[in-house]
């Protein structure tokens, strides 16, 4: 009896080896697409980087192995401590701008007793839709000194001339930071708006009830339940304003004075303008970095949040 059960147990676990397998098998399968586009596409061209970034390689020529002296020149560079006080600038100005513009948008479109209000939703989302480019370009006639609708206007109240936004260092950057805002929020707002339509109207209801102020409605309730869409468009708003480049490309090209100029449009230059391709690989690393660096500081925020809740 003992001898069967045990080669009945035997069985039992070869099949379940074998049934591991295959599950791992068709895991491989239906993965192998996702796996060679990410191989193909993120991870060679990430090693394939960090090798350049160990060379003096040139965009016409190969160049010599000289290890890390590229990260050195760097660090020893004044021009790339401008750009990283410029895109630090950027992201502290643009990432809370724009999360409390779509919050503020969100709050208001999801009212019940606005009228029309898929209308307004849809004209808010659209400067999202259009490309960046177009966009930049648009803009870059409304703020032209000599043709633009802004300066015209500006005249006409202060009669101050040919007010230049996008040439003064003063106001270079906030312009751009603006014209981003105006591009994006209406991305965040919907995902803010998703968040509030999770919220169960039974806790306003008793919150009313209990006498709560509209105030403490929203500091009690919806910011708390709006948490995880908050990590969410704060992640995503300052690697989206760390990788800026479209707009400061197209506006300013850096200027005036490299009062605008980032770590992207660095790169851009040094690889393609100057062609120092193990150099602007390099500084393509420290954006990485940093980019990891805000990531997991976040991330490591948010857990200690959620531990703090639940204890």
């Amino acid at each position: 009896m003992s001898a069967a059960t045990h080669e009945a147990h035997k069985v039992a676990k070869e099949n379940k080896k074998a049934i591991s397998r295959r599950d791992m098998r068709t895991g491989i399968l239906f993965t192998a697409p996702a796996l060679i586009i990410l191989a193909i596409f993120v991870f060679y061209p990430a090693v394939k980087t960090f090798l350049t970034s160990l060379t003096t390689d040139r965009i016409n020529r190969s160049g010599k192995f000289v290890g890390l002296d590229n990260y050195l020149k760097l660090f020893q560079n004044q021009d790339f401590w401008t750009d990283i006080k410029n895109t630090l600038v950027y992201a502290v100005l643009y990432a809370p701008i724009v999360v409390i513009v779509a919050l503020a948008f969100a709050l208001l479109l999801n009212r019940k007793d606005l009228k029309f209000v898929g209308f307004f939703r849809t004209c808010m989302f659209l400067p999202f839709v259009i490309s960046l480019t177009v966009a930049a370009i648009a803009w870059q006639f409304i703020l032209s000194p000599s043709l633009g609708l802004v300066p015209y206007w500006f005249q006409q109240l202060t009669g101050v001339a040919h007010l230049n936004l996008l040439g003064t260092r003063e106001t270079a950057m906030a312009t751009i930071v603006f014209i981003t805002v105006w591009k994006n929020f209406g991305y965040f707002m919907v995902i803010f708006l998703a968040g509030l339509q999770g919220i169960s109207q039974e806790l306003y209801e008793a919150a009313s009830l209990d006498g709560a102020s509209a105030w403490q409605k929203f500091r009690y309730i919806t910011l708390p339940a709006l948490r995880p869409t908050f990590n969410y468009v704060v992640i995503f708003g300052l690697i989206g304003s760390f990788q800026v480049f479209d707009q400061v490309f197209i506006l300013t090209s850096g200027g005036p004075d490299r009062a605008t100029e980032t770590i992207v449009y660095r790169i851009y230059t040094e690889a393609f303008g100057n062609g120092k391709l193990g150099y602007a690989s390099a500084l393509s690393y420290v954006l990485l970095i940093m980019t990891l660096i805000v990531g997991l500081i976040q991330l490591y925020t948010n857990a200690k949040h959620e531990k703090e809740e639940i204890a």
